[in-house]
């Protein structure tokens, strides 16, 4: 049995067939299109413009990728590491150098480093300079605001200003090795625990080393004793005393604090009393305090006995003579 299409559903295949070669068609250019594109791209760019043809202005554009900072990205592995922090400034690059007049009293300064320059003036001890620079064994420093000098090394001794780093006190706030004390000193003299008279004196003493220091003292008091009984050769007697004594001493101190502001001693030695035209030999210990108002002054307070023998030979006894002073000290 024969059958005929009708006409409608011929028409309607063929439109289906038309449509499916167009998609068929564009599918194809589009992937022909994909594959050329990159070497289409690459043929069609602009060669590399060499840096020294840039302008200014157009470095600043191209090169702004280049000033901007590599951070550390965070999906990167161990290997990638952070760009290193830039170091910290040393306080140390700040310090001003300085150098301290410690040979003499009166040290020169000059114009220039030598002898033979001119004399631009004359300063104390212990004054202190900034360094500009140094030539051999000549310092060149700053006098002032507007002058400069030349200081010769034998005359100084260099040091540094620290003072823009972390203070940290220190109670020995400096040394005394080598230093003259010279004091004086008044107070009240027991002779023999039996009176009371006034007594004044002087002292000048050495530091061997910060602990340690030689004194040498003289004094002078007046004696005055009540009348009583006195055990002689012939007897017993009724006698009073009125004299005057001078007596002198060379002792070791030892302070227990040194290099400090209040420091403690002990002190002991010998010496010798002059009285009623006769010199006693003694000895001498005690203990004091000095308390040092400035670098240089400073008031000392102590208490001490002197032991010696006095009488005739017939009756002589041992006399222990406590003494209490007050005195102020100055430091060369």
């Amino acid at each position: 049995m024969t059958h005929h299409s009708s006409p409608w559903f011929g028409s309607r295949v063929r439109r289906l067939r038309g449509w499916a070669s167009a998609v068929f068609l564009l599918a194809g250019a589009s992937v022909a299109a994909a594959q050329e594109a990159p070497d289409s791209v690459a043929a069609s760019a602009p060669p590399p413009v060499p840096v020294a043809a840039v302008t200014d202005s157009a470095a600043t554009v191209t090169d702004s990728t280049a000033l901007t900072p590599t951070l550390p990205n965070p999906e990167a592995g161990a290997d990638s590491a952070p760009t290193a922090p830039a170091a910290a400034p040393n306080p140390r690059l700040n310090v001003i150098r300085k150098v301290r007049l410690d040979a003499s009293s009166h040290n020169v300064v000059r114009s220039g480093p030598g002898n033979g320059f001119a004399l631009v003036g004359v300063f104390r001890k212990g004054s202190t300079f900034p360094v500009i620079a140094k030539s051999g064994e000549w310092y060149n420093v700053r006098l002032s605001e507007s002058d400069t000098g030349w200081i010769h090394a034998s005359l100084v001794t260099e040091f540094d200003d620290l003072s823009d780093l972390e203070f940290k006190p220190n109670p020995r706030l400096y040394t005394r090795t080598g230093a003259i004390v010279l004091g004086g000193y008044a107070g009240a003299y027991a002779f023999d625990r039996k009176s009371n008279s006034l007594v004044a004196g002087g002292r000048m003493s050495y530091y061997v080393f910060d602990r340690f220091q030689f004194e040498g003292g003289v004094a002078w008091t007046h004696i005055r004793r009540p009348a009583e009984i006195v055990e002689s050769l012939f007897g017993l007697s009724l006698e009073a005393e009125d004299f005057h004594m001078l007596f002198y001493q060379l002792n070791a101190t030892w302070e227990l604090l040194p290099g400090r502001q209040m420091v403690p001693f002990l002190s002991a030695g010998i010496g010798s009393a002059i009285m009623q035209g006769e010199s006693e030999p003694s000895f001498n210990f005690g203990a004091g305090t000095v308390l040092f108002l400035s670098k240089r002054h400073a008031m000392r307070w102590e208490v001490r006995d002197y032991r010696l023998h006095s009488g005739s030979d017939a009756a002589r006894v041992s006399n222990d003579n406590v003494e209490f002073t007050l005195g102020t000290q100055y430091i060369f």
